[in-house]
């Protein structure tokens, strides 16, 4: 069978992976995308996908620059205004977080995964230089620096300079590179739930923390919302073993009364929590990118954020090196390693440090967080330090995730 030579192979065709051709699309690489699945059609009537993300306005920006976001905003999302965050009492020991108070329309937008999908794929196919091979599975990745050659399942065999794993946190190009991890797994699984609510159309979303974990609420369009419940591995499994009713009775008992009736579960499911991070994230002919890279606890809805910053530092990187042979080169792929390692250790440093803090059952050190929730409520300048950097529009940004004016 023909081999055919590319540039640039991207295998995973996920929100990370797409947003990355989009961004080189018109440029003068050659790239192929390799995706397992295509996501399925979207009608306004099907119910909302249990998996969603939050998308912070950096990520918006990116989305916008490489042209997907409309392809977004016109199936459907959630635009959120505030968040609130408590332990105990909600209306001692909290911090409310207000777009209002930083003059900007909201804080994010709370989007089907799937849409975002097929919003990116649907752009790439707009470029002559994006060949989209989907759907197919790779067999066997042979890797060498500049000729790396991935076989599919078919027998067909694709040839490139440069590999990007965008392939998630089992990355079958981590594995053929032979770049290791470091990783644990959290004493926790994260269930989800999607659900109708009596409330009408909601601006806020929030979390509360308990000693299994964090009970979430984010908003989705009308009277939608999903719902997200940490606990032990055990108790997920039990819960997800319930009929309906039961399971309704459960998530009124455990949730706030700021929920409100429950009206139907549309559907539900659970994820394990894991903390990876690869030893590192470039080699001569290799890029690593989201998942593939690093997995931190969704505790701040961080995961897909982080992810598509990589995509835009990354793609900076190769734009910048389109006019020399050697861009698949550790010269110019150690410039997005050096960009993006340090924050997003950081940012995984942060949320094992809350795991941490908000699973601990001592009551002094329980007190001391309330005391905390308390006094961050009532410090204004450091809450609109928080809301700036966690909607991406404050901080070191990758230029095609930095908002202009």
């Amino acid at each position: 069978m023909k081999k055919s030579q590319y540039d640039i192979i991207i295998v995973g065709g996920g929100m990370v992976g797409s947003a990355i051709a989009c961004a080189l699309g018109g440029s003068r690489y050659s790239v192929a995308v390799l995706e397992n699945q295509y996501p399925a059609p979207f009608s306004f009537e099907q119910p909302h996908d249990l998996r969603v993300s939050a998308i912070s306005v950096a990520s918006e920006t990116l989305l916008r620059n490489i042209g997907a976001w409309e392809g977004i905003a016109s199936r459907r999302l959630c635009p959120y205004q505030r968040m609130k965050v408590w332990e105990s009492d909600a209306d001692k020991a909290a911090t409310e977080f207000n777009s209002a108070d930083i003059n900007e329309p909201y804080l994010g937008n709370i989007v089907e995964n799937r849409i975002v999908q097929l919003a990116l794929l649907e752009r790439l196919s707009e470029f002559d230089n994006i060949d989209l091979l989907c759907p197919v599975k790779t067999q066997s990745i042979d890797y060498s620096p500049g000729s790396s050659i991935v076989t599919l399942d078919d027998g067909q065999e694709l040839i490139g300079r440069l590999l990007i794993g965008a392939d998630g946190g089992h990355s079958n190009v981590r594995q053929a590179v032979g770049i290791g991890v470091t990783k644990w797994d959290y004493a926790q699984h994260a269930l989800i739930a999607s659900v109708t609510t009596a409330y009408p159309q909601q601006d806020i979303t929030w979390q509360q923390f308990t000693p299994t974990g964090p009970l979430a609420f984010l908003p989705l369009s009308g009277a939608h919302a999903s719902l997200v419940w940490y606990n032990t591995p055990n108790d997920v499994k039990r819960l997800l073993a319930l009929d309906d009713d039961a399971f309704s009775r459960a998530l009124h008992d455990q949730f706030p009364s700021c929920l409100g009736k429950i009206d139907a579960i549309l559907e539900r499911g659970f994820f394990p929590l894991r903390r990876q991070h690869a030893h590192r994230y470039v080699d001569d002919g290799v890029a690593l990118v989201g998942d593939a890279a690093h997995m931190i606890h969704p505790l701040a809805g961080q995961g897909v954020n982080i992810g598509f910053l990589d995509a835009a530092a990354l793609s900076a990187c190769l734009l910048d090196a389109q006019d020399h042979s050697d861009f698949y080169s550790m010269a110019w792929l150690a410039r997005y390693e050096k960009e993006r390692r340090h924050p997003n250790l950081l940012m995984m440093q942060s949320m094992d440090f809350f795991y941490r803090a908000f699973s601990n059952r001592v009551l002094p050190i329980k007190l001391l967080r309330n005391i905390g929730l308390g006094v961050a409520g009532r410090l204004p300048f450091a809450k609109e330090h928080v809301m700036r950097l966690a909607m991406g529009i404050e901080g070191r940004l990758p230029e095609l995730s930095r908002r202009v004016g």
